[in-house]
């Protein structure tokens, strides 16, 4: 056996063997045959969350009469549940753990407040005490405010669009969350948390248009986010 083979096998160029190979011709040149941009998932997930919020923000302010909101299970369930959810899956996929965080848990907040409305859930019906009911959904709201201020904090190196977003949406769950806490003030709790998503709701709508016009090849104009500068990492 010669002294060299095994180092002319480690010199050799590695082989690599993929069970269904692209064709080459399938890619632009210059692009990887391994590797697909994907599309920016940001603006699914902002007008996803954006379009819920305002509709049930709407309904708490009590907007032409309106008090109950059961007609936003459907955007709770498909919109601002669904499609903000898989908008957070993709953004695991382009490595931005913020945004993933962030649309995950909202659309999984969204699923979760709709379920509150079904009449097959049996959520609502397992309350005999409505102040009981109230005091559950206060802790609920809360819970989520805590959840809003962690990722507030997340935004602060990010830009000044998402900032302000969440400082409104920290400050809405605070006021609801304290609507179903009070009696005497229950109602302009209520309809304060209302007018502080509504706020809310149309910076993430502004943001999210933002976001969909950055790519400055495809559209006309682009809309500022206040970018903050970044830390430099030695």
């Amino acid at each position: 056996m010669s002294a060299h083979s095994h180092i002319e096998k480690i010199e050799k160029e590695p082989e690599f063997v993929t069970a269904n190979p692209p064709p080459p011709a399938m890619y632009p040149v210059g692009q990887s045959p391994y590797y697909r941009k994907l599309g920016d998932p940001g603006p699914l997930g902002l007008f996803g969350f954006a379009s819920t919020t305002f509709i049930l923000s709407m309904y708490n302010v009590q907007a032409r009469g309106v008090t109950t909101p059961n007609v936003v299970v459907g955007m709770a369930l498909f919109v601002g549940g669904l499609a903000q959810f898989v908008a957070g899956m993709w953004e695991f996929a382009t490595a931005n753990t913020f945004a993933a965080t962030a649309f995950t848990m909202y659309g999984g907040f969204w699923m979760s407040f709709a379920t509150i409305f079904l009449p097959g859930s049996g959520i609502t019906a397992a309350y005999t005490s409505e102040s009981e009911l109230n005091s559950a959904l206060g802790i609920y709201l809360f819970t989520w405010m805590i959840v809003t201020f962690l990722l507030f904090v997340a935004t602060l190196r990010r830009n000044m669009g998402l900032v302000i977003l969440f400082f409104f949406l920290t400050i809405t769950f605070a006021l609801l969350g304290a609507g179903k806490f009070s009696t005497a003030h229950a109602v302009t709790l209520d309809k304060a948390g209302g007018a502080f998503g509504i706020i809310t709701a149309m910076i993430a709508f502004y943001v999210g248009t933002a976001e969909m016009l950055n790519d400055r090849r495809n559209s006309w104009f682009v809309l500022p986010l206040g970018q903050i500068p970044q830390r430099e990492i030695v």
